[in-house]
């Protein structure tokens, strides 16, 4: 396990790495007004006296909001401030209607915690600094306007858990890690959708180099990341970036920077403002928010098993390797098909194998979640028992597999007797067939009795010829072997 930064270098100079993470929480109203938080409503349709700061509207704290905060700071081990206070972040945007943004600062309700992952088998563990509840602002629109732009108030007021690490991350890949261990987590907690192309979850990354051994550079943030592709691109461009500014003498200057996915490189939007350029200072209109432990624990005691302790639990007691336990726990949707399909057949590497391999393949060209794949895990666990026993080779499983996503067929026995895929098992039948190749490769044969190792893969591709593929390729390996002494 590696809760250090690792030594990997980018030409001479080690990356830095920080994440800032928006989670839009699932509640159906918003964190200080009763206003609907439904996404892809008619612009300004959704928003109230509180979310447009008419005079008189006073927020309303969303105790959904802050039971999903609690959900999350217990996930990660992180403590629950027994009292936490909003403050006001001050700044001008025309999409912020009061002027300030409400946050919280000096004392947050999640403070430290946790985040575990592995990148290429190894587990990293990134410290988390904080998670604060905040209220979003709205969004300008700048299409279809006839040179002016608008502003939608929808999302103003929308409840944000933003999520701060500590900067431990050394490359992009483990930054992405990270990215999608956190999104893995606050999906299966129900807290967020995690619909990035709807702004559900955005990262902004805060990137900067040093040489090994000097202090902290200065950082640049890249904004509102929405794939984890993109993800990685952007923060590989500006480290290249800021190194080659570096060589070329000049100094980095703190900025917020926008990745441009037609051209794979990041563009500066604006210089970077510290946290007393916000004067914050806590809002007069809400009362320090006060969490008790009983609310802590019955909290606690209704979180589901979450998806590290469920991935170690299947590398325990299935033997699956770290990586098949992490992917077999990516949803709660997949770690149920999982479970389901292994618990039917008792193979839990092929049930992982055809999860990963397969499904995923066919999902992905589709865009479509395991919920809805017509191999459900129950027919899924038929087929390997098929293979298991001996009835079908892996190649006619395929064909089987084909078929019944397809929907050509939903019986896995019935298919198999309909196209003949039912593997040749007669010892009898089999030693007739390896008599005839081996009368007919001679040459074969005698290549490999003098060492010769191909040879022998040469016989069995002739064997499974003369058989049409159904001989059991295990079956012709043994009485092969026999024969050939």
């Amino acid at each position: 396990m590696s809760s250090k930064p690792s030594s990997l270098l980018v030409r001479g100079y080690e990356v830095v790495i920080g994440f800032e993470t928006h989670a839009q929480l699932s509640t159906r109203s918003k964190i200080f007004s009763g206003a609907s938080t439904a996404f892809g409503a008619e612009p300004n349709t959704q928003a109230c006296a509180v979310d447009l700061a008419l005079p008189g509207s006073l927020p309303v704290m969303n105790r959904g909001a802050v039971e999903r905060a609690i959900q999350f700071g217990v996930a990660v081990n992180a403590t629950i401030a027994p009292m936490s206070i909003f403050a006001r972040k001050n700044y001008f945007y025309p999409d912020l209607p009061k002027g300030y943004q409400i946050s919280q600062y000096e004392i947050p309700v999640v403070q430290g915690g946790v985040i575990e992952f592995y990148v290429e088998g190894v587990k990293h563990r990134i410290n988390l600094t904080r998670a604060h509840l905040e209220e979003d602002a709205g969004k300008s629109l700048h299409e279809d306007f006839h040179g002016m732009s608008g502003i939608d108030l929808n999302r103003a007021g929308t409840p944000l858990l933003e999520i701060v690490s500590e900067p431990e991350m050394r490359s992009s890949k483990e930054a992405v890690e990270y990215a999608r261990a956190l999104h893995t987590l606050v999906v299966w907690l129900g807290l967020c959708d995690g619909n990035m192309q709807e702004g559900s979850f955005r990262c902004d990354a805060n990137v900067s180099v040093r040489r090994p051994g000097q202090p902290f550079g200065t950082r640049r943030e890249i904004k509102n990341l929405n794939s984890f592709r993109f993800l990685q691109q952007a923060i590989d461009f500006e480290v290249n970036w800021q190194i080659d500014q570096i060589e070329d003498g000049y100094a980095i200057q703190q900025a917020t920077v926008l990745f441009d996915p037609d051209t794979g490189e990041t563009r500066m939007m604006r210089t970077k403002e510290d946290a007393h350029d916000y004067r914050y200072f806590p809002d007069p209109d809400l009362p320090p928010l006060v969490i008790g432990a009983d609310w802590v624990e019955r909290v606690k005691a209704a979180l589901p098993e979450l998806p590290r302790a469920m991935a170690e639990r299947f590398q325990a007691d299935d033997g699956l390797p770290a990586y098949d336990a992490t992917m077999m726990t990516a949803s709660r949707a997949v770690a149920a098909y999982y479970e389901a399909a292994r618990s039917a057949c008792q193979q839990p590497k092929l049930v992982a194998n055809w999860v990963m391999g397969e499904i995923s393949k066919r999902l992905n060209a589709e865009g479509s979640e395991i919920d809805a794949a017509p191999v459900r895990p129950e027919t899924l666990a038929a087929l390997i028992r098929r293979i298991q026993d001996g009835t079908i080779s892996n190649n006619a499983a395929k064909q089987v597999f084909e078929a019944l996503w397809t929907a050509e067929g939903t019986d896995v026995d019935a298919i198999i007797e309909a196209k003949g895929l039912k593997q040749m098992n007669d010892s009898g039948a089999l030693e007739k067939i390896i008599d005839e190749v081996m009368a007919a490769n001679t040459k074969s044969v005698e290549d490999y009795r003098a060492g010769k190792e191909k040879a022998f893969g040469a016989l069995v591709g002739q064997i499974m010829k003369a058989s049409k593929g159904k001989a059991n390729p295990a079956q012709v390996n043994e009485l092969l072997k026999q024969k050939l002494g």
